[in-house]
């Protein structure tokens, strides 16, 4: 429960009373054995704020009770008495390291530490809390996190010995205990805790020996769906909506189910509210997130009632579940494309990071047909072997991929592909290896994210496999791969000269204000001449008339809307795509 610190097994009893949806194991027979002396009173706990509804993971709907009964707060610890004036004059400094997700979560505790009072500060020297987001998918990752205590944050204790530093995300869900014990450290926050930050903070500041300011309990239902988040930069053109939360998937080499917990999806009504309000602020590109964003099934009762299309979802053809798949009503992620989509025309859409199984038909045919959908497909591949893929425990083979990137590309042409590649997993032989490399000559993908694999603690790689790859063979796999893509990467960058692209001017290039950037639809980046009439926020239409590995060069012809552009020029980029 998340308004719940650290509970004693009298209160566990009672949450579990309480709280059904996630204490599903505790069953009516043993609520029957327990007796009076072993529940505790009401004033042993917090008020706590629920929705009248949640779901557990079928989607069914429960009732959630609520501590509404008087309590005597001169019974609470001081920590407990928590008012927004008690953080009055108090600053925060967060520093974020990871994905995109871990960009919307900053978001999402700068809007909760605010509505307590707390103030944004721009020195992390002058901070009173320093918190620090992390990521923890992969070894080399953890490693600058560490670093940066023992170094960084053992500064700002030095310069400051009453800030209090916090690690939050997926470090602080795998980590958890083992951050306390850094004297530079004292509050750890995982992804599904950051409503308890406020009393964890007060914890520390109350001096309570004997409780400690830790926090890293998953959750079935928390999404954060009710709290706005704050975007710090108001003159953004870009920005992160998070629809759902975990990953279900359970590939071998990765930490994510184990940091993230299991999938649960916003409301669509939450969604389509947060869009609204971006559209208005002038925002112009949004990104959907999610672990496994295209697995996003709304199963509230509101999204069974104006479900688009009845009957179990059908996965990409040849991709197989690790999981039974969930009762087909409800809205799914082809909807919530088609419904944003439509409540801003003139704002696009991206998303990230799918899996390759969640790509029906309805999907590309949303992405294929609709204007202001980004044509461009994140497609993690990992490995070009099907054997490797197994062991990987992907669900699909070389083979069903392939049939999807050639599906993908005829329902929307031009679209364009990335992927992400890992080389020496485990048991990898030289022959499955090259396998991966012909994928990539054969695919020829627009962008990659390529990496030497990095075996992480709880998966199921690390619990029955071995990492037996040798590090000098998995480096110079890695240069290989990255040869190979970036190879590919140059011919399709190529074929895009004489092209017609809407462009999203977002900046001035690297070389000087004489140059303006920007991204096409398809990701890729863009730079035209510095003209007085083009600004950054304008769309505008440009002809590609060069490419380098990294960029487009274009002439500029018009600032146009998204959908003008769809009607003016899409039908021609279309005829010299096909």
């Amino acid at each position: 429960m998340r308004s719940i610190l650290k509970l004693s097994k009298k209160q566990q009893s009672l949450l579990k009373l309480i709280h059904p949806v996630q204490q599903r194991s505790f069953t009516e027979t043993t609520r029957q054995k327990r007796s009076i002396e072993e529940i505790p009173h009401l004033k042993d706990f917090l008020k706590t704020q629920t929705n009248d509804f949640q779901q557990d993971e079928d989607g069914n709907e429960h009732k959630q009770s609520q501590l509404q009964e008087e309590i005597d707060e001169s019974t609470l610890p001081s920590y407990l008495h928590i008012q927004r004036e008690d953080n009055k004059n108090k600053t925060y400094f967060i520093e974020t390291h990871g994905c995109q997700m871990n960009v919307a979560d900053t978001e999402i505790v700068q809007s909760i530490l605010e509505s307590a009072g707390f103030e944004a500060s721009e020195n992390i020297n002058k901070a009173d809390v320093v918190l620090v987001n992390t990521c923890a998918i992969r070894e080399g990752a953890e490693k600058k996190i560490w670093n940066k205590i023992d170094t960084h944050y053992h500064g700002v204790k030095k310069n400051n010995k009453d800030a209090i530093i916090g690690v939050l995300g997926c470090m602080a869900e795998r980590l958890k205990e083992k951050f306390l014990e850094n004297k530079n450290v004292d509050l750890v926050a995982g992804p599904d805790s950051y409503r308890d930050l406020p009393r964890l903070i007060k914890i520390i500041e109350s001096k309570q020996n004997d409780e400690q300011a830790i926090n890293v309990q998953l959750s079935f239902d928390e999404t954060y769906a009710d709290i706005i988040p704050v975007r710090k930069d108001k003159n953004k053109l870009h920005a992160w909506i998070s629809i759902m939360r975990g990953c279900n998937n359970m590939c071998s080499f990765c930490i994510v189910p184990f940091t993230r917990g299991r999938e649960r999806s916003r409301p669509v009504i939450s969604i389509e509210d947060e869009v609204k309000l971006l559209r208005d602020q002038g925002i112009k590109e949004i990104t959907l997130l999610g672990q496994n964003v295209n697995s996003y099934h709304d199963l509230t009762s509101q999204a069974r009632m104006e479900q688009y299309q009845q009957g179990r979802h059908i996965n990409s053809e040849g991709f197989n579940e690790m999981f039974k798949l969930r009762d087909g009503s409800g809205i799914r992620f082809a909807e919530l494309m088609d419904r944003v989509s439509d409540i801003a025309p003139e704002v696009r859409f991206r998303f990230t990071s799918p899996h390759p199984k969640e790509f029906p038909d309805p999907l590309l045919e949303v992405i294929g047909s609709k204007a202001n959908v980004c044509k461009q497909l994140h497609l993690p591949a990992q490995s070009g072997n099907t054997n490797m893929l197994m062991r990987m425990r992907r669900n699909y083979s070389r083979e069903a991929y392939l049939d999807l990137i050639y599906h993908a590309r005829e329902k929307i042409p031009g679209v364009a592909l990335s992927s992400d590649f890992i080389c020496g997993f485990c048991d990898e032989t030289e022959q499955e290896f090259e396998d991966t490399l012909t994928l990539l000559d054969q695919v020829k993908f627009d962008m990659g994210f390529l990496f030497a694999y990095s075996m992480r603690e709880k998966t199921h790689a690390h619990r029955a496999m071995k990492d037996n790859v040798p590090e000098d063979v998995k480096k110079e796999r890695l240069i290989r791969m990255i040869d190979t893509f970036k190879r590919n990467q140059l011919i399709k960058q190529k074929e895009d000269i004489g092209l017609t692209h809407l462009m999203l001017i977002d900046g001035h290039s690297k070389k000087g204000d004489h140059q303006l950037s920007g991204l096409t639809d398809t990701n890729k980046r863009v730079v035209i001449n510095n003209q007085a009439k083009y600004k950054i926020g304008d769309y505008v239409a440009v002809k590609i008339t060069n490419a380098t590995q990294n960029a487009l060069i274009a002439e500029p012809i018009e600032i146009i809307g998204v959908q003008n552009f769809d009607v003016k020029y899409r039908s021609t980029l279309k005829k010299a795509l096909i």
